[in-house]
C-alpha cells in the first residue's frame, strides 16, 4: 500500500477518511471500528495502550468478550489501513501523513486564530477561522457513534462553536458600516443558542446601538437581566453592566 502523503479526515457530519485521494472509510470494520479510528486519529502519533483503546470503543463497563473484540478489530484495522500505518502490538499508534486536515481540529484551532485576531483588532483577518470554527462545528461529531470521549470532544466543538459565532459579531461589529448588520445577526443567534451567556447579549446591545437604536440595545440589557435574575440569582457581570452605564449616558444626551 505504501506511505500516505497527505490525508483529510472529516468527523463532523459526514464521516470521510480520504488518504491521497482514495476513501478508506467504508473499510472500517462496523461502528466500533470507525470510533476506535476517530479515537486514533485525534491521538495519531503516539503509542496508546490497549486498555486505552478498550475504554475508547467500550467504555468502563466493557463486557469481558471486548477485549478479544478488540484483537479483531484491530486486526481488520491493520489489514485495511495497512501495517506500515498501523504500528504495535501491545501499544498501537496509528501513522499518518504530516499532511494532515482533521475537520475537528481545525475548528478547535479556528476558534483561536480568531480570538487572536479579535485581540489584535484583525478584523477582516479573523472572518475565514471563525467561519471555519462555526460551520464545521455546528455538523454532528461522529454522529451516529457514542463514548464518553466523543461526548467530550462534543462538549468542546460546541464550545468552538459559540467562540467561532462570537468572533463573527465581534469581527463585524470592529468593521462597522454594512457588517453591522451581520454583527446584529449574529449576536441575536448567540443570544438563542446560548441564552446564559454573557457575551452575545453584550455583542447585540453593542450592535444595535452602534445602528442607532439604542432604546433596544437598552431593553435587550433588560432582558438579560430579568432572565439571569430569575433563573440564576444572579446579576449581569460588570463588562456588560458598563456597557449597559454607557449606553444610557447616550440616551441621556
Amino acid at each position: 500500500m505504501g506511505q500516505w502523503t497527505k490525508a483529510r479526515i472529516q468527523l463532523c457530519g459526514r464521516f470521510v477518511a480520504d488518504m491521497d485521494g482514495s476513501r478508506i472509510e467504508d473499510t472500517l470494520p462496523g461502528r466500533i471500528g470507525r470510533v476506535l479510528f476517530a479515537y486514533l486519529v485525534l491521538n495519531r502519533g503516539r503509542p496508546l495502550p490497549r486498555e486505552k483503546l478498550l475504554m475508547a470503543g467500550w467504555g468502563e463497563d466493557a463486557p469481558a468478550e471486548a477485549r478479544n473484540a478488540l484483537s479483531v478489530l484491530l486486526s481488520k484495522l491493520r489489514h485495511g489501513l495497512g501495517a506500515e500505518h498501523l504500528r504495535g502490538r501491545t501499544e498501537i499508534e496509528l501513522l499518518l501523513p504530516s499532511a494532515i486536515f482533521v475537520d475537528a481540529e481545525a475548528a478547535l484551532e479556528g476558534a483561536h486564530r480568531a480570538e487572536s485576531s479579535i485581540a489584535e483588532g484583525r478584523w477582516a483577518q479573523a472572518w475565514g477561522p471563525a467561519g471555519i470554527a462555526y460551520h464545521v462545528a455546528t455538523r454532528p461529531f461522529l454522529a451516529g457513534l457514542e463514548a464518553p470521549w466523543i461526548d467530550e470532544w462534543r462538549r468542546r466543538l460546541e464550545e468552538a462553536r459559540l467562540r467561532g459565532l462570537e468572533c463573527f459579531a465581534a469581527a463585524s461589529l470592529g468593521l462597522g458600516g454594512p457588517a453591522l448588520a451581520q454583527a446584529e445577526e449574529r449576536a441575536r443567534m448567540l443570544t438563542e443558542l446560548a441564552p446564559y451567556r454573557e457575551t452575545g447579549h453584550r455583542l447585540l446591545m453593542e450592535a444595535l446601538a452602534r445602528r442607532g437604536n439604542v432604546a433596544e440595545a437598552l431593553r435587550a440589557y433588560e432582558r438579560l437581566r430579568v432572565l439571569l435574575r430569575e433563573e440564576l440569582g444572579i446579576a449581569p457581570g460588570p463588562i456588560v453592566q458598563s456597557v449597559h452605564r454607557r449606553l444610557l449616558g447616550t440616551a441621556g444626551n
